[in-house]
């Protein structure tokens, strides 16, 4: 049985911060390998993109479910423009250019993407422990979270 799209993305961030030494390192390398945002000077133009549902499925909590199979890689797409350009220009950006509604499902999953770059860049939420943050924030029943 193949993992629903929010617990592959829960296993990217563990993959990820295996093989990363930084707090910078990390989230654009996530960006990299969970929504195909290139490293080096093609960055830019992945973003501008939308980058690429490297990782399909759903399983995202209902508010920020927008019923594609995409959520992986907006959530990791997020991370990898704020990771370059900071949390408020990233939040300007989704909502002027990218025309996500602050109150719809991609900009909450948005919120929560600036939320998870804020928390590893301050050192509250170190890589590795990325993995289950995300399994608690974003994912819903069935990403291998246990009932509470």
């Amino acid at each position: 049985m193949t993992a629903d799209g929010c617990a592959q993305l829960a296993a990217a961030c563990s993959r990820v911060a295996a093989r990363t030494s930084t707090p910078a390192e990390f989230l654009r390398e996530l960006g990299r390998e969970a929504a195909g945002v290139r490293r080096g000077l093609q960055w830019p133009l992945d973003a501008g993109r939308g980058g690429s549902n490297r990782i399909r499925g759903r399983g995202f909590r209902r508010h920020v479910d927008d019923g594609t199979d995409g959520q992986a890689r907006h959530f990791a797409g997020i991370v990898a423009v704020a990771a370059r350009l900071g949390t408020r220009a990233t939040r300007w950006l989704s909502i002027h250019v990218g025309r996500d509604a602050p109150e719809s499902a991609d900009g909450m999953l948005t919120d929560h993407a600036l939320d998870f770059v804020r928390l590893v860049r301050a050192g509250e939420l170190t890589p590795s422990g990325s993995e289950s943050w995300v399994l608690q924030t974003v994912c819903g029943q069935g990403s291998g979270l246990t009932a509470r």
